[in-house]
């Protein structure tokens, strides 16, 4: 068994030879309001503007503060010269708990760890405006004390959802379709037309906060798979239906169908269907034809009113022609997906495939942790929807979407710091004291399926079946978190789970020994260092994670033991944390076999592998995550790379339909599908 050499590229660049190493983190919130100047390469800190203005109801957020300002805008163009800019972090759910005491008053807690410390480095030169759900249904009457309190003391703003909304949202369709899908359990999808109004109401809601509160030139992060159709809300509502292309307003109308025309004509400000395009709303249109590439121009009689268009803009450059009326022009949407993306084969099976693929296209930059994955949504755009791709990203209807690896990290100075802790040093001797002359495996894991927890235990067994020398001096500490404990499919992982536990101790176990410690529950930050420590080896046996940082963790806790990391090839940090055992958890004896080499590795061997994963991860932390995405970001202008758009010899792809039927075929078909995708599509038929 030998470790994996990783060969890596820079953060953010898509090399299709290679699986990158670079850095992704959590993502903490500001205040709004700086900004950046035209050419800036880095983020630099402007003056604080604070929002002072906060009103009460559902989906209703505060008026952003406009300046205006003359001069020549040309499309993808930086804010001007002196006018603000900031960081608008959108994510599920807000850093904040929210509880209320009995006499009446809210409390507000932030949160420590995951995205809160991954924008920490942002936050030292500009600030944020954080957007999400606040957790629990707020009553009317307190809302515009809630607003104004999360504004000023955490620079939050919350986007009310009714209880059951959120629930459909979350654990209905976020969490019963997407989780399971992107995680290639498609078996446990359970599709339920109701979720999917939920989940496309819920991101409505999300837009219509986030755009009260957009400025020009302001930069937008939506985090995640719960928030998917979100940039391309964001874009119709900033720009008008009538500026998408043809493809993107067909979509939108299935995206608001069945949606209450309340939520769509009061909160988006569109109505029901299919909109027209500009040339089909009377759009004022130039008769003469610009050269491409100029700048957008305006009329000055008509100020307030539509732009005045070029024949022959693409999409993008009406988007920002209106959004320029609308003083929002510059604005840079970006995506990060913290799961894996899956390949075009099990993504397909998705019953709306198209709609969430579109809802992120909108975006300037989308984010992914590993190579595999950015090349898994390249591939989708073009079976699914027909699009040309270019190895780093994809031209959308005049839009360049740029596509990039960013791996994220942890803080690993917060364990580092931590085992200096007296409390946790004395904890540490203790446990040390109770396993004496025991080799100690730990396994720390949300009790999921997608962690390959049966698989451990399953492996472990094998172990010690094979190796009966090791029974009574190695216990494998398995930590199992609690999760969605009201699922079937959860509490059936738990029975199982329990048995192979009582199954393996009964048969290996003594009065004196047991193999397996067993805990279903959280511990303390103090605790579960102080058991990192402990460990002489970390098993990972996740079947697919989007990145999995307790392996980041327990390298982070290991500079005095030098303990050997076992990782799932199908988790994303194996990608980048050469100096691991790389194993394939479904493989239970060459795991078996991987487990024995890590409890016989000489120390010479275990500390210069350590020595590297520890310098990757103080290299590329949380921090350098949320640096590196915003920097991309912000360097971006919707425009394509110069040179070439498809690579030679790739030719354009015919789109998979909705369905596979000779209706939905015959459909694309009337929309002006070439003659080879006909041919192509008549053939599958």
């Amino acid at each position: 068994m030998t470790s994996r050499i990783n060969t890596t590229t820079p953060p953010g660049r898509f090399d299709p030879h290679h699986a990158p190493n670079s850095p992704y983190t959590t993502t903490t919130v500001a205040s709004p309001h700086p900004g950046f100047s035209p050419a800036m390469t880095s983020i630099d800190a402007f003056p604080n503007n604070t929002n002072a203005g906060a009103t009460a109801g559902a989906g209703a957020a505060p008026d952003s503060p406009r300046s205006g300002g003359a001069g020549r805008f040309s499309i993808g163009g930086q804010p001007e010269e002196g006018r603000q800019q900031r960081l608008i972090v959108v994510s599920n759910r807000l850093p904040v708990t929210i509880s209320k005491d009995d006499k009446g008053e809210y409390h507000f807690k932030m949160s420590s760890g995951g995205l809160v410390s991954a924008l920490s480095g942002c936050k030292k030169t500009m600030q944020f405006t954080w957007i999400g759900w606040p957790g629990k249904e707020i009553p009317e009457a307190d809302r515009e004390t809630v607003n104004s309190r999360l504004l000023a003391e955490h620079d939050c703003y919350p986007v009310y959802l009714a209880d059951e909304l959120a629930d459909k949202h979350y654990n209905g369709f976020s969490n019963s379709i997407l989780w399971p899908l992107f995680h290639y359990h498609p078996g446990e999808m359970n599709f339920d037309s109701e979720h999917w109004l939920a989940y496309r109401e819920a991101n409505m809601r999300f837009a219509d906060v986030v755009s009260s509160m957009v400025q020009a030139g302001d930069i937008v992060w939506v985090q995640d798979y719960h928030l998917m159709l979100l940039p391309m809300l964001l874009r119709s509502i900033i720009s008008g239906e009538s500026a998408q292309g043809e493809m993107v307003r067909r979509e939108l109308g299935r995206v608001k169908q069945g949606v209450d025309d309340g939520v769509v004509k009061d909160i988006l400000g569109m109505d029901q269907g299919i909109a027209n395009g500009a040339d089909d709303e009377g759009v004022e249109l130039l008769d003469h034809v610009e050269e491409e590439g100029e700048a957008v121009t305006f009329d000055p009689r008509k100020k307030g009113k539509r732009p005045v268009f070029n024949r022959g803009m693409s999409a993008f450059q009406m988007q920002e022609a209106a959004a320029k009326e609308k003083g929002k022009e510059g604005i840079r949407i970006g995506f990060f997906l913290h799961t894996p993306f899956p390949s075009s084969e099990i993504y397909r099976i998705l019953p709306v495939r198209r709609e969430i693929l579109l809802g992120v296209l909108q975006c300037d930059l989308i984010g992914f942790h590993t190579y595999d994955y950015a090349r898994h949504f390249l591939s989708s755009c073009t079976r699914i929807l027909g699009l040309e791709t270019m190895p780093n990203g994809i031209e959308f209807e005049g839009r360049y979407a740029q596509v990039g690896t960013y791996p994220i990290g942890i803080e690993p100075m917060q364990f580092v710091d931590g085992l200096r802790n007296p409390k946790i040093h004395n904890r540490l001797k203790q446990l040390e004291h109770r396993f004496e002359g025991c080799k100690v495996i730990i396994g720390v894991d949300r009790l999921d399926y997608i962690k390959g927890i049966p698989q451990k235990l399953h492996a472990f067994e094998v172990f010690l079946t094979q190796h009966p020398e090791w029974i009574g001096k190695v216990v494998l500490v398995q930590l199992a978190i609690p999760s969605r404990q009201d699922v079937e499919e959860y509490q059936n992982l738990r029975a199982c789970v329990n048995e192979l536990v009582g199954r393996i101790n009964g048969r290996f176990g003594t009065v004196e020994f047991m193999p397996i410690h067993y805990m279903h529950k959280s511990v303390p930050f103090d605790e579960l260092t102080a058991m990192y420590a402990l460990a002489d080896a970390c098993l990972v046996t996740s079947t697919r994670d989007g990145m999995n940082l307790v392996a980041y963790e327990y390298i982070s806790s290991q500079a005095e033991r030098h303990g050997v990391m076992i990782l799932s090839e199908f988790a994303g940090a194996a990608q980048s944390l050469n100096g691991s055992l790389i194993i394939n958890p479904w493989d239970v004896q060459s795991t078996a076999d991987a487990i024995h080499t890590a409890l016989t590795t000489s120390e010479e061997t275990r500390h210069t592998n350590w020595q590297k994963l520890f310098n990757y991860v103080s290299k590329y932390t949380a921090e350098a995550w949320g640096v590196s995405f915003v920097n991309e970001l912000t360097r971006l202008s919707g425009h394509p790379p110069a040179g070439p758009m498809v690579p030679p010899g790739r030719k354009k792809s015919g789109s998979l339909s909705r369905t596979s039927s000779k209706a939905s075929i015959s459909r694309r078909m009337s929309h002006g599908m070439s003659s080879a995708s006909r041919d192509r599509e008549g053939t599958k038929a």
